[in-house]
Formats: C-alpha cells, sequence, structure tokens
C-alpha cells in the first residue's frame, strides 16, 4: 500500500527575493545615468557639428547606456517598493533580467544603427574637424572610466535568508538559513551586470573613437572613423548577444547549474531513496527554487530530507514531495 506525502509552499511567509545590494546597485545606476545623459548630449551635438562618425557613434552608443541605465534604475525600485506584494507569486527578484534582456535588444537596435550609419559613410566621407572632435571623445572616455568605477563591484550577488518550505498531512515546518558565497554565474544580479557591460562596452567604443580620428588625422586615412563605427557596432552586437542569453535562460526558467542538480540527486539519492523528479530554476540574485519529489520504502518525511538538503546555502525556496511505499 502506498502512502502520499504532500509538500506544499505556503505558509503565509514572505517572498523575497533581492540582493543584500540591491539598493546600493539602484543608487549607483541612478547617478551613472546623471553622467551618461550629460555626455550623450555632448559627443552628439559635438560629433554633428564637427562632422566625426565615431563620435556621433560613441554619443548614441552612450544614449543606449543611458536608456539602459534608466530600465535598471526603475527595475530596482519597482523591485524594491513591490518585493512584498502577493501577487508576485515568487517575488520580484527575477526584474532584474527582465530589464536586463530589455536593454539587450535595445543595445541590438541601435548596434544596427550605427553600422548601417557607417556604411554610408564609408560610400560618401565627410568632412572631420580632428580639433575640436578628438578631446569631446576622450572627455567621454573619462566619462565612461568614472562610470565603470562607480558600478564596479555591483556584480557581487546578493543573498538574503532561506525559506524552506515543508508539509508532511498538516504539518507545516518553515526553515531559516544563511546564504553561502557563490560565483558562478546563476547567483549574478543581472541588472548591475547589465549596467555594467554596457559602461564598458562604451569605453571600447571610445577607445575606437578616438584611434580613428588620430590615424585619420595623421595619415590622411578616412576610412579610420567609420571603420571605428563598424566595429563599435560589432562590440555592441556582441555585448547584447550575451545579455539577451544569460537573461533569457533565467526568464524561461531553465535550470541555472547542472552541477549542483547532480550533487542535489546524489545527496537524495545517496540511501537507497529515488528522486523522480527535481525542478531548480533562479528566484533571484543569489537564490534558487526547488521543487524535490521522492520515493522511498523506509519510514522518512520531508523532514529528513530537508536535512539532507540544508547544505545547499543558495536553496532560498524549497518544496519536498515524498511517496512512501512501505507496505
Amino acid at each position: 500500500m502506498k502512502s502520499l506525502i504532500t509538500a506544499m509552499a505556503w505558509d503565509g511567509h514572505s517572498h523575497v527575493f533581492l540582493g543584500t545590494g540591491h539598493e546600493q546597485n539602484e543608487r549607483k545606476t541612478w547617478a551613472v545615468i546623471v553622467l551618461c545623459t550629460a555626455m550623450m548630449l555632448v559627443e552628439i551635438v559635438g560629433g554633428s557639428v564637427y562632422g566625426s562618425l565615431a563620435l556621433v557613434a560613441d554619443g548614441l552608443h552612450m544614449s543606449t547606456h543611458a536608456g539602459a541605465m534608466l530600465i535598471a534604475a526603475l527595475a530596482y525600485t519597482y523591485a524594491r517598493r513591490h518585493a512584498h506584494d502577493a501577487r508576485f507569486v515568487f517575488g520580484t527578484g527575477k526584474l532584474g533580467d527582465l530589464a536586463g534582456f530589455s536593454s539587450a535588444i535595445v543595445l541590438a537596435m541601435i548596434a544596427v544603427l550605427i553600422g548601417y550609419e557607417a556604411i554610408f559613410r564609408f560610400l560618401s566621407p565627410i568632412p572631420i574637424h580632428f580639433t575640436e572632435a578628438i578631446p569631446i571623445a576622450a572627455v567621454g572616455l573619462i566619462v565612461n572610466i568614472v562610470s565603470a568605477w562607480l558600478l564596479s563591484g555591483g556584480e557581487r550577488h546578493g543573498h538574503g535568508h532561506n525559506h524552506r518550505h515543508d508539509v508532511t498531512f498538516e504539518e507545516h515546518s518553515h526553515e531559516h538559513a544563511a546564504h553561502a558565497g557563490h560565483s558562478s554565474s546563476a547567483h549574478r544580479d543581472n541588472n548591475i551586470r547589465s549596467a555594467y557591460i554596457h559602461v564598458l562596452a562604451d569605453a571600447a567604443v571610445s577607445v575606437l573613437a578616438i584611434t580613428g580620428l588620430v590615424l585619420a588625422r595623421s595619415f590622411g586615412w578616412m576610412w579610420m572613423d567609420p571603420l571605428a563605427g563598424v566595429i563599435g557596432a560589432l562590440v555592441i552586437a556582441n555585448w547584447s548577444y550575451g545579455l539577451v542569453r544569460d537573461t533569457g535562460r533565467i526568464l524561461l526558467d531553465m535550470n541555472p547549474d547542472q552541477r549542483m542538480t547532480a550533487k542535489l540527486r546524489e545527496a537524495i539519492e545517496s540511501d537507497g531513496d529515488r528522486l523522480v523528479d527535481l525542478h531548480l530554476w533562479r528566484l533571484g540574485p543569489g537564490h534558487l527554487g526547488a521543487v524535490v519529489s521522492v520515493v522511498t520504502s523506509k519510514p522518512r518525511d520531508c523532514t529528513f530530507y530537508r536535512a539532507r538538503l540544508k547544505d545547499f546555502k543558495s536553496l532560498s525556496h524549497v518544496t519536498v514531495e515524498v511517496t512512501n511505499t512501505a507496505a
């Protein structure tokens, strides 16, 4: 005779799965928005007046950063304000991943625009005022370096406390445990990461803009300026692809850590029990959720398996189901 021991994941608890650096990253992002917006205006106007495509491209690229920063900042603010909103079944921890995905799409569109304009300038070059354009590009690079410094360290994932929920018939248990540190991509704050790599990509494009302008002025290689624009577009597209890939996997609830899945299976099945179903997904920076279904012939309940999983500190929300096949 089989008896089914079910595990439910509701007992009036809070589902706050935000990183501990959430508010600090929010403040950093707003500060960089101010810098990027100011420099964006200077570069676009200066590049248009002095005829430098590379400078205009750098300004347009920085405009994508300003927009991406705004998306990131609003995501941080919204996630923080609605962290306890019961309408979000598993909290607002993944809102940053949605923001990162959105900014990556914008990056891809701008890369196409810059690439198109660069090809057009190859075919129809225009005069460039090097004396005015190069200093503006240099200032843009300085702004990027300052922005990167402001955002540095923001990719460290944050951890809160665990929520483990088990119900054996009418028995409820709620466990809170501290997180241990992790460095895998499954635990990154992709919101601050997207802001950070936007700035790094823009710094690279600034270097390309300066290089193209200097070579064009020194050797008369006017094609170097639009070439810098093409290379910059490729850099932007590359960052965009990486962000879409990583954040898309999270938004689709793909398994974030195959090695951890194997270790979970090993921990459950180490004493003859059988793991018949396992779902592992990311809830937010530093927070993973899991649904575990076990078949056993021994007199064990979910409390036993919860104890086996206690060393997996990144598991913030665990639901355990036990089927006992003992007669």
